[in-house]
């Protein structure tokens, strides 16, 4: 598969013949105009789990036409299947998150006289950092159900539906359970594995590996790949069940989140800067204002931002591990567009 006949979403590299990828929403999209196209997908170490399996769509003209599961190492999986030439726009995407599973494209097999070529770059971009609310946990699924890949779906959390609100192109960073300080704790004790900050340089972190065993966390993501307008944080709901009401590790929260800031900041030198928080709890919320404020103090800097979102309400009900639905993610990425056009655009 040559690469330069594709536009790549995400965070993606390719190794050998392979176009590898972990992080949600991470694929490829193309202008085709032919009769048939088949992507060839390659699975990772430990696509016999099947907790873990990735999960991925195929969309042709934004219609959904494959919606799978990675359960073998080689599967091919048809898009178009035509007697007449066709033209659409074809874009595949993984919709569960890094940590369980990553996959590969490892050929896009088309018609000999088909002609494929990379979709336009939009005209803003964002970056998504985030937890498992960004990755669009169990939001398939409901309270009764455990999590799985199988019930994770990052097109309807609220990252991925702000950025087709604003017509984006988007990158996700985002690992479930994982915080600033601490990942999600349920004994007070912190879970200091589980961090977000550590893998923001990295192509990504999951149990599964690459070809030949490489791991996502081994390869260092090159900045210039994708270039942001905005960058959105969405960091603190696992911290709440570290920090609680301790005021010492409230302030350590603050002093790390600033450091990460800084890093943020320096692999993105025009981007504006959004910290969100909100729909799972507050608790934190005024802490983020603090590492906003403080921020802006120590560095002069004017192009970054707090916003507290609402909490999801009850009568949106809840999914599994009682993380927001569908609706509670459109509520959100509502107040998350309205901000960033009142107050960014």
């Amino acid at each position: 598969m040559t690469t330069d006949k594709v536009k790549r979403i995400g965070r993606t590299k390719l190794i050998k013949d392979t176009l590898w990828f972990s992080l949600s929403g991470a694929g490829v999209e193309f202008h085709f105009e032919g009769k048939k196209c088949t992507f060839v997908l390659r699975s990772d170490s430990i696509y016999n789990e099947e907790m873990h399996q990735a999960r991925f769509a195929v969309y042709v003209n934004d219609t959904m036409v494959a919606d799978d599961v990675m359960n073998c190492e080689e599967k091919e999986v048809c898009a178009i299947d035509s007697d007449v030439k066709t033209k659409s726009i074809i874009r595949l995407i993984k919709l569960s998150e890094s940590s369980d599973s990553t996959m590969g494209i490892k050929d896009i097999v088309c018609d000999e006289e088909a002609v494929i070529s990379p979709t336009e770059k939009k005209k803003l971009a964002i970056e998504f950092i985030g937890d498992s609310i960004t990755c669009g946990y169990g939001v398939d699924g409901t309270l009764e159900d455990t999590y799985s890949t199988h019930n994770e779906n990052v097109t309807k959390a609220y990252a991925y539906l702000t950025a087709q609100a604003l017509d984006a192109d988007y990158s996700m960073v985002s690992y479930s359970g994982h915080g600033i300080i601490s990942g999600y704790t349920d004994n007070g004790e912190k879970v200091a594995h589980q961090l977000v900050p550590p893998y923001y340089n990295k192509l990504g972190n999951s149990y599964g590996t690459f070809d030949g065993g490489m791991a996502p966390k081994e390869v260092e993501w090159d900045f210039s790949e994708f270039t942001p307008d905005i960058v959105v944080i969405n960091l603190g709901t696992n911290d709440t069940s570290y920090a609680r009401d301790n005021e010492e590790r409230c302030q350590e929260y603050v002093r790390e989140y600033c450091k990460f800031l800084g890093v943020v900041r320096e692999k993105n030198p025009q981007a504006h800067i959004l910290c969100v928080l909100g729909l799972m709890g507050q608790e934190l919320c005024d802490y983020v204002e603090q590492t906003v404020s403080r921020f802006k103090e120590e560095t002069g800097e004017e192009r970054i931002y707090s916003l507290k979102l609402s909490v999801q309400p009850d009568e949106n009900g809840v999914v599994v591990d009682y993380h927001p639905t569908y609706a509670s993610h459109l509520q959100a990425s509502g107040e998350v567009v309205s901000f960033i056009k009142k107050q960014i655009l």
